[in-house]
């Protein structure tokens, strides 16, 4: 059997002097799209460059930035849709249900808060009662939802659903004690 002297097998080269599979090349070498500039170092390119209208040029970035806006809003869409499909189809419903509790919440903190900025604040214990109520509840339910996801099952081994519940309620009950006390 002969060996060729000038490739070795590529068992026997070291990683260290092989070649990359990735190669970087230069902005020369890569290949011309169409409508884009190459730089040239030319003095044909600085009178091919002033040479043009600038409407015409002004005309095609207007026409590409609004293709591109098009663009933009379409990905931005897509994203979106594809976010909510995969939230519809790889969440649990318990995980559901909580998130709809914390919408409400959130809803009820914002008219809270409206409510303080048209109709005042007079008894403003009562308000920073309501509010720190809503805000303390999205904050327990959020905690919630994060310990009963079944994907962070491996960061919550220890603790199960009812035990994460029952500390729910429990955190529940401290935050409404108070937030009656408060208001007076």
């Amino acid at each position: 059997m002969a060996v060729k002297k000038g490739n070795p097998s590529p068992a026997a080269v070291p990683p260290s002097t092989t070649k990359p599979e990735h190669t970087t090349s230069t902005a020369a070498s890569q290949p011309i799209r169409a409508g884009h500039k190459t730089p040239s170092s030319g003095p044909d390119s600085k009178a091919a460059s002033t040479s043009k209208s600038p409407s015409s040029s002004t005309s095609k970035s207007t026409s590409a930035s609004s293709n591109a806006s098009v663009r933009n809003a379409q990905d931005a869409q897509q994203i979106v849709v594809g976010v909510w499909n995969n939230y519809v189809d790889k969440t649990p419903q318990r995980v559901k249900l909580l998130d709809a509790f914390m919408m409400f919440l959130l809803v009820v903190g914002v008219l809270q808060f409206v409510y303080c900025v048209i109709a005042g604040n007079y008894p403003f214990n009562a308000f920073l009662s309501g509010f720190s109520a809503t805000v303390g509840q999205f904050v327990l339910t959020a905690s919630l939802r994060v310990q009963t996801n079944p994907e962070n099952k491996a960061e919550f081994e220890n603790t199960s659903h009812e035990r994460a519940f029952a500390d729910y309620v429990f955190g529940s009950m401290i935050l409404h004690f108070f937030c009656v006390n408060f208001i007076n």
